[in-house]
């Protein structure tokens, strides 16, 4: 069954900084563009890209947890500015199969258990 992700207006979804993840991008297109996951969460993330996307696009997003792969169906929000040959550019999910979404949800909650429990992990903290 597929899952899609709602925003919730008054509880923001918890955020984890990642330090060092690849991701995938599949354009609608066909052709594909590799960027850096640099935020996550539930409904979301921020990407670093070479070039930005254009906003409004459909992707699919692909990357590698700890538990497995996450692979969800995505639209690209506005570019932010990013440093030199790069750009940051928010995203958020609009459709997650169910493992997609379970892999993603064990990501969040155990890196807020490591957090609350006062432990921090090297690749990725909690915001």
């Amino acid at each position: 069954m597929t899952h899609y992700p709602q925003c919730n207006a008054t509880h923001r979804a918890t955020r984890i900084k990642l330090q060092t993840t690849p991701a995938l991008i599949k354009l609608g297109d066909g052709h594909k563009a590799k960027g850096r996951l640099q935020v996550i969460s539930a409904t979301g993330g921020l990407l670093q890209l070479p070039a930005p996307i254009s906003e409004g696009d459909f992707v699919e997003v692909a990357f590698q947890t700890h538990s497995g792969e996450v692979n969800g169906m995505a639209e690209m929000l506005n570019p932010l500015r990013g440093g030199t040959g790069s750009v940051f550019q928010p995203f958020r999910f609009i459709a997650l199969e169910d493992d997609d979404h379970q892999q993603l949800q064990m990501m969040v909650e155990s890196v807020g258990d490591s957090t609350f429990a006062g432990l921090r992990s090297s690749q990725w903290t909690s915001h």
